[in-house]
């Protein structure tokens, strides 16, 4: 993204979207590229921007959808007349399989997991199961097989639906996040340290449409469900509070009266009392539960102002 005055720009690979106050100031910065050298097509409208189908609905409301990749993906995995499934995934999670059958899979496993983390654009109900596929990418076998048309079959079923967004009035950012604590260990082998990762979910939202969203496994291995909660609080700022920045500038960029936006109030919802409790200290400070997270962890506590962020 850049912007430039009263004009913002969203740019991926040779795909470009302009947003202004006024269609005066985008045609002048069409004509400012031009007259640099840029070959443009201008195309009539952002309907079919990166494969993503979008309808403004009578009540305000947009719908997105990617009715033709999930056909294209469906497939590529030999689905076309496939029954359907009313959810992505099975119960419980997706093991690693060690003495699984490892023959020739039928279809780029890479390749397929390239396109459904493209999918999930629209489709953010099949974020948690593209991730537990997406972690034997290197060396899957015949149950990840399974588990990848099982996304299919359940994509099949809803190619139709996609996200609807309703913007509020109100232009504010809501996250939400959360964490499971060895959620991994019942399921798994006991014996794999990756068994007890836990898992970081969250979500942001900007004017009550969900933006960014989040499935993954932590990286480090938590000893209490206080420490899991904590470093899923920790990688969701990392996205909040860029975003936060980028949509004062965005909002001043395109002629809105800043002053109703830097007083914008952002609210994270957290729900472990342990985890408030040490994000909430005053004056920050480690504990001797917490001292070995140090920096990494609580870097964002600074930015925990009541006027301007509350951690609920």
């Amino acid at each position: 993204m850049f912007i430039s005055e009263n004009v913002v720009c969203i740019v991926y690979v040779d795909d470009t979207l302009f947003f202004s106050s006024s269609q005066l100031h985008i045609n002048q910065t069409l004509e400012h590229l031009r007259s640099e050298g840029l070959e443009l097509n201008v195309e009539d409208d952002v309907a079919g921007f990166l494969g993503v189908h979008m309808k403004m609905q009578s009540d305000g409301s947009i719908e997105m959808t990617q009715t033709a990749l999930i056909e294209h993906f469906v497939k590529a995995l030999g689905l076309e007349q496939a029954t359907t499934h009313e959810t992505p995934a099975e119960h419980g999670a997706l093991g690693s399989d060690k003495d699984g059958e490892s023959g020739e899979l039928m279809f780029n496993y890479k390749s397929i997991i390239g396109m459904l983390g493209y999918l999930d654009h629209t489709h953010p109900d099949i974020k948690f199961a593209v991730s537990q596929c997406a972690r034997f990418s290197n060396a899957p076998k015949k149950s990840h097989e399974v588990a990848v048309k099982r996304i299919g079959r359940y994509l099949l079923g809803t190619k139709i639906k996609g996200l609807i967004l309703k913007p509020s009035k109100l232009l504010k950012i809501d996250c939400y996040v959360d964490a499971d604590f060895v959620g991994l260990w019942p399921y798994e082998d006991i014996q794999d340290p990756t068994c007890v990762k836990r898992r970081t979910g969250y979500m942001i939202c900007v004017a009550d449409c969900p933006v960014i969203w989040k499935s993954k496994l932590q990286t480090k291995t938590a000893l209490s469900t206080m420490e899991a909660e904590y470093v899923a609080l920790s990688m969701a700022m990392r996205e909040l509070i860029p975003l936060k920045y980028g949509v004062l500038e965005v909002a001043s960029s395109i002629g809105l009266k800043l002053q109703e936006y830097t007083e914008m109030k952002n609210i994270i919802w957290e729900d472990n009392a342990g985890t408030l409790a040490l994000a909430k200290l005053e004056p920050p400070r480690m504990t001797p539960r917490s001292r070995h997270d140090a920096v990494k962890y609580h870097w964002f506590r600074e930015h925990i102002i009541p006027e301007k962020i509350e951690l609920v």
